[in-house]
């Protein structure tokens, strides 16, 4: 899952990346509002984690170009301003939820974990193919009841081939999913995870589409 974070506190935002990618997500982090719009005119983002307060162009201005071109991704308020109107403004130009500063690190994980969740239609947190389960929360796989291990982007790798059962990835689907603008896989690297989650999960378990991507089944 690829998130895109626009905050210009530099140690609030260097602690969120942090934070974030250490729960398995790839992330973008933009300090003004200006590189926000651009970024999310240019990528693809899973979710928008926003600033209100943010030069050049404020968090509101960002939200409502957002919404203006019909992007329909979650996004999800950071800001210090706890008055009860700024939330219903945010909420009412399309915010999907709202966190007031000083931030709680789990519980921006489970907002996040919820906004895509919501996002994905689903009421479970669990995911499940076969005897195969996920849970995001915990950051635990089973297989058959057994705790299997996952590297942090074999997690992730999994996951988004989970949440997107009976639909064929990219190879750029997949790595936009693990990978933010500073990271610079092997060219290979897709697939050594791939193999290494058929060794852990079954030979079957992620199908190859030649031309076109990769593939869970929907059981």
């Amino acid at each position: 899952m690829r998130i895109l974070l626009a905050e210009d506190d530099p140690h609030l935002g260097d602690g969120l990346t942090v934070g974030l990618r250490q729960d398995g997500y790839a992330v973008d982090w933009v300090k003004d509002g200006v590189a926000a719009d651009l970024a999310l005119k240019t990528e693809s983002y899973d979710l928008l984690v926003l600033d209100l307060g943010l030069p050049r162009l404020t968090g509101m201005e960002v939200l409502g170009r957002l919404r203006g071109r019909g992007q329909t991704l979650p996004v999800l308020i950071l800001t210090a301003r706890d008055a009860s109107g700024d939330k219903i403004a945010g909420l009412d130009s399309g915010a999907d939820d709202y966190v007031v500063k000083p931030i709680d690190l789990d519980e921006l994980a489970a907002r996040v974990r919820a906004l895509a969740r919501r996002s994905a239609g689903r009421a479970t947190p669990l995911l499940q193919h076969g005897e195969i389960e996920l849970d995001p929360a915990a950051h635990r796989v089973t297989l058959s009841g057994v705790p299997v291990e996952l590297a942090t982007r074999e997690f992730s790798l999994l996951q988004a081939l989970m949440q997107n059962a009976g639909r064929a990835m990219t190879r750029a689907q997949l790595e936009a999913s693990l990978y933010g603008w500073r990271d610079e896989p092997d060219s290979n690297a897709l697939e050594v995870h791939i193999h290494h989650l058929r060794k852990k999960l079954g030979a079957n378990v992620i199908k190859t589409l030649r031309g076109v991507g990769y593939l869970i089944s929907k059981s």
